[in-house]
């Protein structure tokens, strides 16, 4: 399986995400919205519906993969290894994370900042309408380093260890999360069970990957010192207990400062600083995180698979 998982890799490289194919994550939140409505109404209360509806969309997300998969072998290995390779790359997204950030950039480097406030409107939450070049370059850095978890090294780990039907699972607990998981009048109750489950999910990976990208700011010349430092210093500091380890790596390693004052739909939220401001914020920033970015998914998945075959050797 580990060839397998490396060709879906090499296919996101090449492909990305093609907005007009049909994508397990679309349909995943699409199930998700119809079981919210379906259980607010029928539950007295809002934390039983947000756990039911949780619960019923894992379930789902993990058993049609599993099955479908389960019925290709029956038909021909390869064709459970061609859907397995599908499935997989459908979870991953080290092409798009780099091609978004990538825009940003051309847009900050032609000086059209109103452009580059659009681009990074598809990576943040945050308000975007009136960030300054560097907060436009903190958000991009923020978002990538963030994201390297959830949509790269996170879904690979339950890849290897688990299979396509655990990497779509991850997927759902994601998409739940994202879509669930806002501290706010609606969500607080209903989407604390998902939030909670995404924080368990990711927790491994992220401690693991944080140091992976120690390392890659190593291999590329960065300040690998300042990156264990930081991470050591600042990781815990941010509000998810595992978003705060990459950021605080990779704010070590570029030697700037993450964090600060964001607005939400114009309500201001401080976030903890992350690392020293040793530089200013600058425009090659965002190609130096997605050389870390790069580096750490591929290093991270070597990681992975010598761990699952030494443990498949003494097992």
């Amino acid at each position: 399986m580990p060839w397998g998982i490396a060709i879906s890799i090499l296919v996101d490289l090449i492909l990305g995400d093609p907005k007009d194919l049909p994508h397990p994550v679309r349909a995943i939140g699409k199930l998700a919205r119809a079981l919210e409505k379906f259980f607010r109404n029928n539950c007295s209360s809002e934390e039983i519906a947000g756990i039911l509806t949780s619960c019923l969309v894992y379930l789902i997300s993990f058993i049609i993969p599993f099955l479908s998969v389960q019925f290709a072998n029956q038909l021909h290995w390869i064709l459970g290894e061609l859907l397995s390779i599908m499935i997989i790359y459908t979870t991953i997204a080290i092409r798009d994370m780099i091609d978004h950030s990538k825009e940003v950039y051309d847009a900050l480097v032609q000086t059209n900042l109103p452009l580059a406030r659009k681009k990074v409107s598809k990576i943040v939450a945050r308000d975007t309408e009136n960030l300054s070049e560097s907060e436009i370059i903190r958000a991009c850095v923020e978002s990538t380093a963030e994201n390297l978890v959830d949509g790269i090294t996170t879904p690979l780990f339950y890849a290897v260890f688990g299979g396509p039907a655990w990497a779509i699972l991850y997927r759902s607990i994601n998409t739940l999360d994202s879509l669930f998981g806002y501290k706010n009048k609606k969500y607080l109750r209903f989407g604390s069970f998902p939030a909670r489950i995404d924080d368990l999910a990711n927790y491994l990976p992220a401690r693991i990957t944080s140091y992976i990208l120690v390392l890659s700011s190593l291999f590329l010349g960065y300040n690998f010192k300042d990156s264990l430092y930081i991470l050591q210093r600042d990781g815990k500091k941010h509000p998810s207990p595992n978003s705060g380890l990459t950021e605080a790596a990779v704010a070590g390693a570029l030697e700037i400062q993450l964090g600060g004052v964001n607005l939400y739909s114009g309500v201001q939220n401080i976030k903890p600083k992350l690392g020293d401001p040793k530089k200013e914020f600058q425009i090659e920033q965002i190609l130096q995180t997605n050389k870390l970015i790069l580096l750490s998914s591929i290093l991270t998945f070597i990681f992975y698979i010598l761990i699952y075959s030494g443990a498949a050797y003494f097992l």
